[in-house]
C-alpha cells in the first residue's frame, strides 16, 4: 500500500472519505423518508377511516336517537378492526364520546382540535401519546349541511413500517462493498502509477519537468498562453521567432507587443479557432486558440501557430488542378449535348469562357458546316475560315460570328494550321512578328484590353477542322504554359463531339436526299379530288412517312398514307420500297384490303431477308438513331452482333389506303395500323371514322377490313400520320382533338386547310415526320356518265354501236366515234363468246374517254400475238394500239375490261 504522503495515498483517503459520506448521507436520507412515509400513511390511513364512518348511511339519524352509544360502540369497534386504527370516536358537537375502544371513556370529552370540524373542516394532528407519537383526524358528520357530530380516527405512528427500513440493510452492505471496491481500485492506480513513473521521487519529478519545458520549447510549433488579465504566460521559442518576440515576453501585456491588430484581437479574444491563417510579415501562420477555463483550467487561452506559407502554395496548386479537372468534368457533361456542329461550338465557348478564359471563339472550315471533311494532307496555310461562335464579355475584336475570313500567315491562327499544333501567346505586346505581319487585327485585339492568347488545332481522326481561341484580358492572370495542356485537352474533346456532328451532318444530308428521291415530286392529274398536302422530315435524322396520290381506272383516284417504323437510312429505303409496291399492286386495280394484305405478305418478306442477311452478314459500326438529345462519340468503328443488329431485322410499318370514286361519291378505305381518318362533312362537321384498325403491316396475324362511305360533293378526305398528332407533351387524343377543331371550317381550301393544321399543332421540335394529305371531293356531271344493258346476244353488238355513236355525237367526239365503236364490238363480242350473263357498257367523259364493258366471268383477256394462219387473237392487241392504257378491274362477281382514250 503506499504511503500516505504519497499520490497514491491521498487517492485512497479521499476515496475512503466519500465513500463513507455518501453512504452516512444515504442512511440519513433514509430515515427522512421512512419518517414521512410513516406519517403520510398514518394520516392516510387515518382519514380513510374517519370519513369512511363519518359518511356512512344511516349516522345522523342514530347521532339524533335516544341512545346513540348503545348503537355506535359495536359498529365503531367492528370498524377500528377493520380499517387497522387504533381508535374511531364518534362524539356529538360538544365533543362527548359516544363510541371509544376504552368503554370507560365513553360519555367523556374527546381530547383533541374539534373546532374547524364544527365548521364542517376535516382537522389532521400529529399528537404525542403516553407510547409514542400518533395521527388522527376528525371528520365532520353533516346532515343536510350542518353539523351534527364528528367521527375522529387515528393510528400510532410506529405501527406504520416504511420500504426504506428494508432498504437499510441493503445500502450499508453496498457501501461496504463499494469501499472494499474503492480501497482495491486505489491499490491498483498505486501500483500503475509507481509503475509508470519508475518510483520517481520529488526531485526526480522535477528533472521530468524540467525535461518537458525543454520539448515544449523546441518544437516547431508555436505555443503562447494567456492569462486572464491579458498577459502572456508562456511562449515557447518558435512562438518568439513566428511572431518575434522579445525575450522577456512573459508577464507582459498582449497589446503592448507591437503584433498586428489581427493577431492581438485572436489572442486577447479567447474565442475558439482552429487553422485560421493569418499573415505576419511574409509568412502565412495557421492559428488554433482554445479557452483554458472551459474544463475548470486557470482563466485564460492557448494558441498554437504554425507556419504554413509553403502549405499554402502547394494548396494553391492543388486548388488549381483541381478547378482544371472539375471544368474538363463540365466540358464533357456540357460540350457535344446536340449534334449540331454550331451548337456544339457555342458550347464550346460558354464552357471556357465561365471559367478558363476571359473570350473564346471558334472558327471552322466551310466544309465543315456543311458535313463535308475537308481535303486531307497537311495544310501550307490557313484556309478560309468561318466564325462559328464566340463568348466573352465583349462582342468582336477581330471577326463577328457568321463572317468568312482568311488568317494572314503571321498570325497564331495560321501557324497552328501548317504546324497542327497549338501555339501559346503569353504576352501580345510582345509577339512582334504578328504585330508586323497583321498590325491592324493585332491593335484591334490589343485596344480591347486582351493580354494572352492560347491556340489550338480542333483535330479529330486525324482530320483538321479549324481552331479555337482562348483569350484572356489584362485583368486577369496571363495564360501559361500549364493552361496549354488543358486548352487542348478541351479542345481534343470538343473537336470529337464536332466531328460528330459534322458526320451526323453529312449522313443526315444524305439520307434527306434520298428520302425526298422517293417521295412523290408533285401531284398527278386528276379530275375527283382537290388534293393538298404537307410533308415536314424530323428535324434530326429521317423518318419513313410517304404518301401518294394514284389515279385508277374509271376516273378514281387512290390515296395513300404510311408510316415506317424507325428512323434512319434503313427506314428510308425501305418506304421507298412499300411506295413502289403499293404503286405496282394498285395497278391491279386491288380492293382495299386485299393490297394491304399483299402488303402485309412483302413487309414480312422484307423482315426476313434483312433477318437473314444480318446473321450472315454482322453490321460493322451500325448506326444508331440520334436525335437531340443524344451525345455520341465514334471513334473508331465497332462490330456489334446480337441485339444491336436484330434492330434492323423488324421493319414494322403502318398504312391507310383509300379509293375515291367521283362516280358515285364513295370512298373505299382499310388502314393496318394506322391513325383513323378524318371525314369533314360539308355543313362542318369532323368524324374521325370507325375504321378497324387492322394490324401493322408485318405481323400477318389478322384479317384487314374495309370500310364504304358515302361521300357528298365538297367533302374533304384529311390522312396524316401520328408525328402530327402525337408527341412527348402531347397524347394522342389531345392531337386528335386539336385537329378537329382546326378542320371544323370546310370553306378553306385544301391548301389553306393544311396550313391551319400545320399552325394550330405547332410542330415545330418535332421528332418524327409529319405527313398531311387534304383531299376535297367532286362528283362526275351525271351528263359525262353513259350506261347500257348488253343482252348476250350476237346481234345485239350493232344496236350498242349505234347508242355509243349517239352518245359521243351529243358530247361533241364525234371524231372518237369510229375508234370507239371497233374497241367495243370487240370487248363486247368477247363477253358475249366467253362470258355468261348480263353485260354492261359503261361511257365516262373525263379528262379522257374511258369506255367499260362489265361482264360475269372472272377470266381475264391476254394480249398476245396471232399467226398468219389464226382466225382470232388480234381484238385485244387492235384495243392496245387504238387507245392509251387498257386493262381489267374485278369485282366480287365478274370483271370489267376498260380502256382510255385521248380526247381531242
Amino acid at each position: 500500500m503506499a504511503s500516505v504522503r504519497s499520490l497514491a495515498g491521498q487517492m485512497f483517503v479521499l476515496q475512503a472519505l466519500i465513500i463513507v459520506l455518501l453512504i452516512a448521507a444515504a442512511v440519513a436520507a433514509l430515515a427522512l423518508l421512512a419518517r414521512n412515509d410513516r406519517f403520510q400513511a398514518a394520516r392516510a390511513r387515518s382519514l380513510a377511516a374517519a370519513e369512511s364512518f363519518a359518511h356512512a348511511p344511516g349516522l345522523p339519524a342514530v347521532l339524533r336517537g335516544p341512545n346513540p352509544a348503545a348503537v355506535l360502540q359495536p359498529l365503531a369497534e367492528a370498524a377500528r378492526k377493520a380499517g387497522g386504527v387504533d381508535f374511531i370516536v364518534v362524539m356529538n358537537r360538544d365533543g362527548i364520546r359516544y363510541s371509544s375502544p376504552r368503554p370507560e371513556r365513553i360519555g367523556k370529552k374527546f381530547i383533541g382540535t374539534i373546532g374547524p370540524s364544527l365548521a364542517g373542516h376535516v382537522t389532521i394532528e400529529s399528537l404525542q401519546g403516553p407510547v409514542g407519537e400518533e395521527m388522527q383526524a376528525v371528520v365532520p358528520v353533516l346532515d343536510g349541511g350542518r353539523v351534527v357530530g364528528m367521527v375522529a380516527s387515528g393510528l400510532k405512528i410506529s405501527k406504520i413500517s416504511g420500504s426504506a427500513d428494508r432498504l437499510l440493510p441493503l445500502l450499508i452492505g453496498a457501501g461496504a462493498g463499494a469501499l472494499a471496491l474503492a480501497t482495491a481500485g486505489t491499490a491498483l492506480v498505486s501500483r500503475r502509477l509507481r509503475r509508470q513513473t519508475h518510483g520517481l521521487g520529488p526531485a526526480e519529478m522535477t528533472r521530468m519537468y524540467e525535461h518537458h519545458d525543454a520539448v515544449l520549447h523546441a518544437v516547431r510549433e508555436g505555443v503562447v498562453i494567456v492569462g486572464d488579465e491579458g498577459r502572456v504566460v508562456l511562449a515557447n521559442d518558435e512562438a518568439r521567432r513566428l511572431l518575434a518576440l522579445p525575450p522577456d515576453v512573459e508577464g507582459r501585456q498582449v497589446d503592448s507587443l507591437d503584433l498586428d491588430a489581427r493577431t492581438t484581437e485572436l489572442l486577447l479574444s479567447r474565442r475558439d479557432a482552429s487553422d485560421e491563417v493569418i499573415p505576419v510579415g511574409d509568412r502565412l501562420l495557421a492559428v488554433n486558440n482554445r479557452s483554458t477555463d472551459r474544463h475548470g483550467g486557470p482563466p485564460g487561452s492557448v494558441a498554437t501557430l504554425r507556419d504554413s506559407t509553403e502549405l499554402r502554395a502547394l494548396a494553391g496548386k492543388a486548388a488549381a488542378a483541381q478547378g482544371r479537372l472539375r471544368l474538363l468534368y463540365e466540358a464533357s457533361v456540357a460540350v457535344g449535348t446536340t449534334l449540331d456542329v454550331t451548337r456544339t461550338a457555342e458550347e464550346l465557348t460558354e464552357v471556357a469562357a465561365r471559367r478558363f478564359a476571359d473570350y473564346v471563339t471558334v472558327d471552322l472550315a466551310e466544309p465543315v458546316l456543311r458535313g463535308e471533311e475537308p481535303p486531307p494532307g497537311a495544310y501550307t496555310e490557313a484556309p478560309e475560315l468561318r466564325r462559328v461562335a464566340l463568348s466573352g464579355t465583349f462582342t468582336h475584336p477581330q471577326y463577328r460570328v457568321g463572317e468568312v475570313y482568311r488568317y494572314v500567315p503571321a498570325t497564331p491562327m495560321a501557324t497552328v494550321f501548317v504546324s497542327e499544333r497549338p501555339v501559346l501567346v503569353p504576352d501580345l505586346l510582345a509577339a512582334s512578328e504578328w504585330l508586323a505581319g497583321d498590325p491592324e487585327r493585332t491593335r484591334i485585339v490589343i485596344e480591347h484590353g486582351l493580354r494572352s492568347l492560347i491556340t489550338v488545332p480542333l483535330k479529330a481522326r486525324g482530320v483538321l477542322m479549324g481552331v479555337a481561341n482562348f483569350w484572356r484580358k489584362r485583368e486577369s492572370p496571363p495564360l501559361e504554359e500549364d493552361d496549354l495542356t488543358l486548352a487542348e485537352e478541351l479542345a481534343a474533346r470538343a473537336a470529337v463531339c464536332i466531328d460528330n456532328a459534322r458526320r451526323f451532318t453529312r449522313e443526315h444530308s444524305m439520307a434527306v436526299a434520298l428520302q425526298h428521291s422517293l417521295l412523290p415530286r408533285g401531284l398527278p392529274e386528276q379530275t375527283a379530288l382537290d388534293v393538298a398536302y404537307r410533308y415536314l422530315p424530323a428535324r434530326t435524322g429521317v423518318g419513313g412517312d410517304w404518301f401518294d396520290v394514284i389515279p385508277l381506272p374509271g376516273a378514281r383516284v387512290a390515296l395513300v398514307v404510311g408510316d415506317v417504323v424507325g428512323h434512319g437510312l434503313h427506314a428510308a429505303a425501305t418506304m421507298g420500297r412499300l411506295r413502289t409496291a403499293v404503286q405496282n399492286f394498285s395497278t391491279l386495280d386491288l380492293p382495299p384490303d386485299e393490297l394491304l394484305a399483299r402488303l402485309d405478305d412483302l413487309v414480312a418478306r422484307i423482315d426476313q431477308d434483312t433477318a437473314t442477311d444480318t446473321a450472315v452478314h454482322p453490321a460493322v459500326g451500325t448506326a444508331t438513331d440520334a436525335d437531340t438529345d443524344t451525345k455520341t462519340d465514334t471513334d473508331s468503328a465497332t462490330i456489334e452482333t446480337g441485339p444491336a443488329t436484330d434492330e434492323l431485322a423488324i421493319t414494322g410499318a403502318t398504312c391507310l389506303y383509300a379509293i375515291y370514286d367521283p362516280t358515285t361519291g364513295t370512298c373505299t378505305m382499310a388502314r393496318a395500323g394506322h391513325p383513323p381518318p378524318a371525314v369533314v362533312r360539308p355543313d362542318g362537321t369532323v368524324e374521325f371514322t370507325e375504321l378497324p384498325a387492322g394490324p401493322p403491316l408485318g405481323v400477318g396475324s389478322l384479317p384487314f377490313q374495309a370500310v364504304e362511305l358515302r361521300l357528298p360533293k365538297g367533302s374533304s378526305v384529311v390522312l396524316y400520320t401520328d408525328g402530327l398528332v402525337e408527341d412527348r407533351e402531347r397524347d394522342v387524343d389531345t392531337g386528335l382533338e386539336i385537329l378537329g377543331t382546326a378542320l371544323a371550317r370546310p370553306s378553306r381550301p385544301p391548301e389553306e386547310t393544311c396550313d391551319v393544321v400545320i399552325s394550330a399543332l405547332r410542330p415545330d421540335r418535332r421528332r418524327d415526320d409529319i405527313t398531311l394529305l387534304v383531299a376535297r371531293t367532286r362528283l362526275m356531271d351525271p351528263d359525262r356518265i353513259a350506261e347500257w344493258d348488253v343482252p348476250p346476244d350476237p346481234s345485239a353488238v350493232a344496236g350498242a354501236r349505234a347508242e355509243v355513236t349517239r352518245q359521243l355525237t351529243g358530247w361533241g367526239l364525234e371524231e372518237q366515234a369510229f375508234t370507239t365503236e371497233l374497241i367495243l364490238s370487240e370487248l363486247i363480242t368477247n363477253a358475249i363468246r366467253y362470258a355468261p350473263g348480263p353485260i354492261k357498257v359503261r361511257l365516262l367523259y373525263d379528262r379522257t374517254l374511258i369506255c367499260e364493258v362489265t361482264d360475269t366471268s372472272s377470266t381475264s383477256p391476254h394480249l398476245r400475238y396471232a399467226a398468219h394462219e389464226d382466225e382470232g387473237g388480234r381484238g385485244l392487241f387492235l384495243i392496245a394500239q387504238l387507245t392509251e392504257r387498257w386493262g381489267t378491274r374485278y369485282f366480287a362477281r365478274g370483271k370489267a375490261i376498260w380502256t382510255e382514250q385521248a380526247v381531242t
